[in-house]
């Protein structure tokens, strides 16, 4: 894990345009308790805190890792769709975790590369019975994994975004290549990237926000915000708040088996 909350201040601040707000979410891996919860936490916010064009963007790795990416998926598309029908923006982006998935329906080779960093736990989601997984070979198991995945999924997972931008902030999963414009960016470097985005403090036009490298609490640096806390082993699923200048982070964190609800300014 990296150093928490390290660098120093930018000499004029990113803000959201008047009248917007976001709230973006890191990495959820399949922790459906801690994404319902947090889910919950920001439309109370969103409430408390008035009338807003709000957006809500989560920012990749829905699944693999945590026991319910079924589910995650679920509650993701249902409520992208509760957001649209009442006029509300939501945006999902592509993962590295996500791409794996797709691309493991039709190559072996990346099957086993999905399977290795947590794609096990997802096609158990998906109904694949433990014992017949451990049973298969890696050919059977595609075939598997092709007859419990159904269309609808792979439809939806394929909508999901490269990256978005809003005000002074531009969101992807990974990080970008420094000094390659953001329309520019490669697909692998938005999903894939650590170094040298990480350790860069490089300017980059728009404050990155990412998630994609695990932090144990959410790391702010003058040119990027990294808000993947590590919900699949941590039990904390972060989400920023942006509004104008404002920053502030929400948390849903399970402490002796209950999930409580961190505001942080």
């Amino acid at each position: 894990m990296r150093k928490l909350f390290a660098g120093t201040a930018s000499a004029s601040a990113p803000r959201i345009p008047d009248g917007e707000r976001v709230f973006a979410i890191g990495d959820i891996h399949g922790r459906l308790d801690l994404f319902e919860a947090l889910m919950s936490a920001i439309e109370a916010e969103d409430q408390k805190r008035g009338p807003a064009r709000t957006t809500v963007i989560l920012l990749g790795d829905l699944i693999d890792r945590g026991p319910a990416s079924l589910g995650v998926l679920a509650l993701a598309r249902q409520w992208q769709q509760e957001r649209r029908a009442a006029g509300q923006a939501m945006h999902i982006l592509m993962g590295n975790h996500e791409e794996m998935m797709l691309e493991s329906l039709e190559r072996v080779e990346v099957l086993r590369h999905f399977v290795q960093h947590g794609g096990r736990e997802t096609l158990l989601s998906f109904g694949i019975d433990e014992k017949t997984y451990a049973a298969a070979s890696w050919e059977e198991l595609q075939i598997l994994m092709q007859q419990a995945v159904a269309q609808e999924w792979i439809d939806f997972i394929g909508t999901f975004e490269a990256s978005l931008r809003l005000g002074d902030y531009a969101f992807v999963h990974a990080g970008i290549r420094p000094g390659v414009a953001l329309d520019a960016q490669t697909p692998a470097d938005l999903r894939w990237i650590r170094e040298p985005f990480l350790s860069s403090e490089q300017v980059h036009g728009s404050t990155i926000v990412h998630g994609h490298t695990i932090t144990e609490a959410p790391e702010i640096r003058h040119n990027r915000i990294g808000i993947d806390t590590g919900a699949y082993q941590s039990g904390r699923l972060t989400a920023l708040v942006l509004e104008g200048e404002e920053k502030v982070l929400l948390s849903t964190m399970v402490n002796e088996d209950k999930i409580s609800i961190c505001l942080e300014k």
